[in-house]
């Protein structure tokens, strides 16, 4: 890999296709490409995230959750190819259990804002459901490995957990949709 990425303008793509890791040519409008982008599109809203002070668990969290996310993108774009491993699914899993456990029961629905650190991990778990629903689309259409798809789900899951966790980071709340049937509830009481 080592001179892989000193010319960025190659120009090999002007002609609507890119090429994947193993040297096939596709349309850049594929359903590999858009799955690969939307893992890319993620990966750098985590990073956004990350520019954010959060607590330094939360924050080795996201690093190793970048990481398999350049696992599952490099998977992505090679055919046949695996990457990801069963454990990364695992490691989410033992994060969502680990940071729910701390969390109150919802009672209601909540809105994706709060701080901004819980608003920015609210757009990373919407950008989580659209890259599974990419990854689940391309494996409608060619063979995939379960752990992208896995993981993907498990992540959003655990980007909403985490905003939750972010909003009382500093004695905050979730907020709550203000639906009619609690309004209904709060003017009976």
């Amino acid at each position: 890999m080592g001179n892989r990425l000193t010319e960025i303008a190659t120009r090999t793509g002007d002609a609507g296709t890119t090429g994947l890791g193993n040297n096939q040519r596709v349309s850049k409008n594929s359903l590999r490409i858009h799955a690969m982008g939307d893992v890319d599109e993620l990966n750098s809203h985590i990073g956004l995230l990350l520019c954010e002070p959060l607590p330094d668990a939360v924050r080795e969290l996201l690093v190793q959750v970048q990481h398999q996310l350049f696992n599952l993108g490099g998977e992505l774009s090679i055919p046949g190819f695996e990457l990801l491993k069963k454990d990364a699914v695992l490691q989410l899993d033992e994060a969502l259990d680990e940071h729910n456990a701390a969390l109150p029961r919802l009672q209601e629905f909540i809105l994706p804002a709060g701080t901004r650190a819980a608003a920015q991990a609210h757009v990373c778990r919407t950008v989580a459901r659209r890259a599974e629903r990419a990854v689940v689309a391309l494996g409608n259409e060619e063979a995939l490995n379960d752990a992208p798809r896995q993981y993907l789900n498990r992540l959003s899951d655990l980007m909403f957990v985490l905003a939750r966790v972010l909003n009382r980071m500093n004695g905050g709340d979730d907020v709550y949709w203000k639906s009619e049937r609690l309004a209904r509830q709060e003017a009976s009481e």
